[in-house]
């Protein structure tokens, strides 16, 4: 019978067919782990154990084809980890990617401890980032809206799993707004932003499966999303609220030109961990304020 380390070893040889040796022995490992309910340690502190005729493993060979034919990991395990949760996705929604729990990250910095918070996050997708900043913003309160009827019912499981209330509408943030409780305190949004000239440099596992809608945008008209929802804001935000974007690289300085011109303030590029800028932030000042600057 083999070995627990045979088997994730035996799963990652026929991986690299399609990835390098590090990625392919990092999914064989969290297929192994997600199959017989592990955590990383305990799938390392077991490894020389034989795992037998375990019917928890039936569904390996299903699942390595799928992962051969370029199918992402999480939608092959229908999970994904994001900022500590566990959720679902599906080819309706995203792949939540590390950019974004940065983006999290820095909202939290800057809104902890701040009572009664409105945000509206728009393009939810999974929902990750609501629910996300829920865990860390306590008493806030959330709006998240979409254009994908399936990505929103993704959404709301995902809700009801980590025990989170959020009003989730569907609209389309370029025909309509969204209904709103209050006035935004947080606008945050990871919008469409891969323009589609750069399709060829994406790996098969993306184009093939993620959703085209949430991923790219029109090459003559890169920033479409990032203007509209700034507008929106010009509209939903109180004074003092703040906008939170997840960008293209290749736009930062546009983006922070577009946002300085539409009025917001204190408009800021933060850098990723390998040192591109992929997050922009901006303050809204108010209406009046603006008029008399």
């Amino acid at each position: 019978m083999p070995t627990l380390r045979q088997l994730t070893a035996d799963l990652s040889t026929a991986l690299q067919a399609l990835y390098e040796a590090p990625e392919a022995e990092a999914i064989a490992g969290q297929v192994l782990e997600h199959l017989l309910h592990l955590t990383p340690l305990h799938r390392l502190m077991r490894a020389a154990e034989e795992v037998g005729a375990d019917e928890r493993l039936a569904a390996l060979p299903e699942i390595q084809a799928r992962l051969l034919r370029h199918e992402p990991l999480q939608y092959v395990l229908g999970t994904a980890h994001f900022a500590g949760l566990e959720l679902s996705v599906t080819p309706a929604t995203l792949i939540p990617r590390p950019e974004t729990e940065e983006l999290v990250e820095l909202i939290v910095r800057e809104q902890r401890g701040r009572s009664g918070l409105q945000v509206l996050d728009v393009g939810t997708g999974s929902g990750c980032i609501p629910l996300a900043l829920a865990a860390r913003l306590p008493g806030a309160q959330f709006t998240a809206v979409d254009v994908s009827a399936e990505a929103l019912a993704v959404a709301r499981r995902n809700a009801v799993r980590c025990g989170v209330a959020v009003d989730f509408q569907q609209v389309d943030i370029l025909a309509a707004a969204p209904q709103l409780p209050a006035p935004l305190n947080v606008l945050v949004s990871n919008p469409p932003y891969v323009l589609e000239n750069e399709r060829p440099l994406m790996r098969p596992n993306v184009l093939t499966y993620e959703p085209a809608t949430a991923l790219f945008v029109p090459d003559h008209n890169p920033l479409l999303f990032y203007r509209r929802i700034a507008q929106l804001g010009q509209e939903l935000l109180a004074a003092g609220g703040v906008l939170y974007f997840e960008i293209n690289e290749q736009f930062a300085t546009e983006t922070e030109a577009l946002l300085r011109g539409l009025g917001y303030t204190a408009v800021e590029s933060y850098e990723d961990i390998f040192g591109r800028p992929r997050l922009v932030r901006a303050t809204w000042a108010g209406a009046l304020a603006n008029s008399k600057g």
